[in-house]
């Protein structure tokens, strides 16, 4: 069992880079993910106008870009602590395109197993033009990063970023599951969790490892600071699904729970309330399930906890990228785990 931790505790690690170290990893992936959009766009020449609409809807340039921002991150540090190189390959800039664009693609079939109304603050794709079209607009965006990855030309990296596609898929299966054993609950979370959104991460820094450094061991390091980073991500954005407005997330919250979906929260929370179960095993799908059960959340200790867990996540990550030769992308990676841990959106 995870101890109880306070929030004043878990803030604190944001002091643990020094002003003369910080590294705004934002700032210092700009470069390379300028026009990043543009060539997404270009990666999905169509014909067809209300396609092409549906395409530019997510690829708005809006987005924080946080995936391809820490892949190419992932790729200077490689490339620095293999061979004091401070470019990013041109292959390296194109597994950044595409993870965005799995990652986006995978969201357009997310809202509509949700039938969800509204994300990034904004209407969802199939509430504009139906389930159908948007199924398939999420189809056409994964072929067209199938297709780039193919130009990349090999086959390691398509073995590599194909197993993302796989997990999602996985994942998406995993969750429309759910486990009668308590005991069997977490490990269930977490393995829907990787596959869903850690995945993509883990795998995406690999590659642009395997792109830039021969040596298995820091491929190894780039997809286990992937990894612990993504699953740190999610359940931070588990957290706020309970902590959040909804005007400030960009999407309705609690919604997990009209979902049916047990989160780190609840999990936790079920610890201390166990008429929780049965909510859980019924999918939170009787009249006034929700609420009793955002109640019980909030009553709880399982907001810290799931926090706290987050922060062992980052904590592992931290570990790993430290192994890197020393440079200003490591370090940015560093403080990338803090703003994790921080983000209220």
């Amino acid at each position: 069992r995870f101890h109880h931790t306070s929030t004043s505790h878990w803030c604190s690690c944001s002091k643990t880079i020094s002003d003369e170290k910080y590294q705004d990893p934002f700032q210092l992936g700009k470069k390379d993910l300028k026009n990043l959009y543009e060539d997404i766009k270009k990666e999905l020449l169509v014909s067809a106008a209300e396609l092409k609409e549906m395409c530019d809807y997510y690829f708005d340039g809006k987005g924080k870009a946080f995936r391809p921002m820490i892949v190419v991150l992932m790729a200077r540090a490689c490339n620095i602590h293999h061979n004091n190189s401070k470019e990013v390959q041109a292959s390296q800039r194109s597994v950044a395109i595409i993870a965005e664009m799995i990652h986006t693609a995978s969201l357009v079939h997310d809202d509509v197993i949700d039938d969800a109304n509204s994300r990034r603050g904004k209407r969802t794709l199939n509430q504009i033009w139906g389930e159908r079209k948007a199924v398939l607009a999420g189809d056409f965006i994964l072929s067209a990063a199938s297709v780039a990855l193919a130009r990349i030309g090999n086959t390691t990296i398509i073995s590599v970023l194909t197993q993302v596609i796989e997990d999602l898929v996985r994942g998406e299966f995993l969750q429309l599951g759910s486990k009668e054993n308590e005991n069997e609950r977490f490990a269930h979370y977490l393995e829907k969790t990787f596959k869903k959104t850690a995945s993509l991460i883990a795998n995406s820094c690999k590659a642009v490892s395997i792109l830039g450094c021969p040596d298995p061991k820091v491929h190894e390091i780039a997809y286990q600071y992937g990894k612990n980073v993504g699953i740190a991500f999610q359940l931070i954005d588990d957290v706020l699904d309970f902590t959040s407005c909804a005007d400030h997330l960009g999407k309705p919250t609690a919604a997990d729970l009209k979902l049916g979906l047990a989160t780190g929260p609840v999990l936790f929370a079920c610890r201390q309330f166990p008429e929780m179960n049965a909510m859980i095993m019924r999918r939170f799908s009787k009249p006034g399930d929700v609420e009793r059960a955002r109640k019980y959340v909030l009553q709880s200790d399982g907001v810290q906890q799931t926090t706290y867990l987050a922060q062992r996540y980052c904590h592992a990550a931290t570990r790993e990228i430290r192994k890197l030769r020393p440079s200003p992308e490591r370090e940015a990676l560093v403080h990338l785990t803090e703003m994790v841990l921080l983000r209220d959106k």
